[in-house]
């Protein structure tokens, strides 16, 4: 199945994750953009299907970057990336519409699923 016309935002402040996750997603025909931080996501304002944001972020991190995207009305698909999550980040993700929270290290092909699941 090509995934080409599909389009996911990788938001992430540590550069080689996003140039990674964009090259694995760019394999299987995804077009992705990649953006180092919230407010550079959000001032862009790319139109855009999927999103994959890491909770860990300077200055913005994701639920606070999710918690905007909704404010604004967007009802994107968002895939949270962390490597360590409490009850309270997961219920907050939960009220932010946030279904998949994957836990670091993760696999390639947990990504892939996700990502694919997200935009069934």
């Amino acid at each position: 199945m090509s995934h080409q016309s599909r389009s996911v935002a990788v938001v992430d402040d540590d550069e080689a994750v996003c140039d990674s996750t964009r090259f694995l997603l760019e394999i299987y025909g995804f077009a992705v953009r990649t953006y180092l931080s919230g407010p550079v996501f959000l001032k862009d304002n790319p139109d855009v299907e999927c999103i994959l944001i890491d909770y860990h972020m300077a200055g913005l991190n994701g639920l606070e970057l999710a918690s905007e995207l909704r404010a604004r009305g967007s009802h994107v698909p968002v895939i949270m990336i962390t490597a360590t999550a409490d009850a309270a980040v997961e219920r907050r993700a939960a009220e932010l519409g946030i279904q998949r929270i994957l836990r670091k290290p993760l696999s390639n092909q947990v990504l892939l699923n996700a990502v694919r699941e997200e935009l069934e």
